[in-house]
C-alpha cells in the first residue's frame, strides 16, 4: 500500500493525535475539521502534546469532504451521535473502491457504514486511547498507549489487514494491529465502557467512588454481566471471565477518573447514551435478554440526553 491516501473525518482527541503521528512519519493524511478547530489548524497548524512526544505541523486541512475524492482509506472519528450524517454528507465523494472503518465508542459503527458502502469495502476498528480537544487546533494525549486494532467483518486476519498494520503502526506513538476476531475486540470495549460510562453518569461519581462503595459495585458487576449475555446472545464469543477480568482492570484505574460520557452529561452537552446503555436496553428487548441496570441507566438519562438536544418539551 505504498503511497496510499488517508482521509480522517473528525479531527477531536482522536482523530487529531492519530492524523498528527501518521503525518508526522511521512504519510499523506487529509483531515476533515469544522468550526473554530478547523480555523485554528488552519492558521497555526496542528498540535499534539504527548508522553510519546509533542507535534507542531501542517497538515491539510478542509472543511469540504469532496477534498477526500482520491483517499484510498478513510476513519471516521466523529462521535457515534454524529456518524450517520457524517457518513451522508461524505460517501457521494469517495471512490468506489475506498476502505472505510470507524472507531466510534460502541458496536453499532459498522451497521451503519453498512447503509452507504459495499460491505467488502468495510473494515471493523476499535481504539485505545485516552486524548481531547484542549483547546482549538491543540490535542492533548493523556494516557493509555495509543493503539487501533482493525479486522475484517467476518473473521481472520486478511492481506489488506496486515497490509495496513505494518504501513499505520508507528511503534509506542500508535501500534496498529490487524484482529482476527474484529467483533470481539469491539464487544471487548464496550464491555468495559458502557457500563463505567452509565454508573458514572448516573451517581455523578468518580471511579474510585462508585467501585469503592458496595451498592453500586454491584450495580458496576451486574451491568458488566448484562453486555456478556447480550454479545453472547448476538453471536460473539465473550466469557463471564472476561467480565471478571474487566472488574479487575476497573480496580486499578485512577479514583479521580471520569468517562467521556459522563463529563458531557455535566457539560450539558449530547451524550453517547444511546450508543452504550441505550443500545445494551434496545438489544436485549430485541433479544429477550433481561438488562435491568442498563435499562435504568438508559431512563434515568434520557431526559437529561434529550435536554441537550433541545428536545425536551416542558
Amino acid at each position: 500500500m505504498n503511497n496510499m491516501k488517508i482521509g480522517i473525518v473528525g479531527a477531536g482527541g482522536a482523530g487529531g493525535y492519530f492524523a498528527g503521528r501518521w503525518a508526522e512519519a511521512g504519510l499523506d493524511v487529509t483531515l476533515i475539521a469544522r468550526g473554530r478547530h478547523f480555523e485554528a489548524i488552519v492558521a497555526d497548524g496542528l498540535h499534539v502534546l504527548s508522553p510519546f512526544g509533542d507535534i507542531h505541523l501542517s497538515i491539510p486541512v478542509h472543511n469540504n469532504p469532496a477534498t477526500l475524492a482520491s483517499a484510498d482509506l478513510v476513519m471516521f472519528a466523529t462521535k457515534s451521535w454524529q456518524l450517520h450524517d457524517t457518513v451522508a454528507s461524505v460517501s457521494p465523494y469517495l471512490r468506489p473502491d475506498a476502505l472505510v472503518f470507524g472507531i466510534q465508542n460502541g458496536v453499532g459503527t459498522i451497521d451503519v457504514l453498512a447503509d452507504f458502502f459495499p460491505v467488502q469495502n468495510i473494515l471493523g476498528a476499535t481504539c485505545r486511547i485516552i486524548s481531547l480537544i484542549e483547546k482549538p487546533g491543540i490535542i492533548r494525549h493523556v494516557g493509555v498507549e495509543p493503539t487501533i486494532l482493525l479486522g475484517e467483518t467476518t473473521s481472520g486476519i486478511s492481506e489488506r489487514t496486515q497490509q495496513l498494520e505494518s504501513a499505520l503502526s508507528l511503534g509506542e506513538q500508535l501500534s496498529v494491529t490487524a484482529s482476527p476476531d474484529i467483533m470481539l475486540e469491539l464487544w471487548k470495549k464496550f464491555l468495559f465502557f458502557a457500563p463505567v460510562s452509565g454508573i458514572g453518569s448516573v451517581t455523578r461519581s468518580s471511579i474510585g467512588e462508585f467501585r469503592g462503595v458496595k451498592p453500586t459495585r454491584e450495580l458496576l458487576n451486574s451491568a458488566l454481566r448484562e453486555v456478556v449475555a447480550v454479545a453472547q446472545a448476538c453471536g460473539v464469543s465473550l466469557k463471564q471471565k472476561t467480565a471478571d477480568r474487566v472488574l479487575d482492570f476497573i480496580d486499578t484505574l485512577p479514583a479521580d477518573g471520569t468517562s467521556s460520557m459522563q463529563r458531557d452529561f455535566a457539560d450539558g452537552r449530547r451524550t453517547e447514551l444511546d450508543a452504550l446503555s441505550g443500545h445494551i436496553s434496545k438489544l436485549g428487548r430485541e433479544l429477550d435478554i433481561s438488562t435491568p441496570v442498563h435499562d435504568f441507566i438508559y431512563q434515568t438519562l434520557l431526559p437529561l440526553e434529550l435536554k441537550a438536544r433541545g428536545e425536551l418539551q416542558c
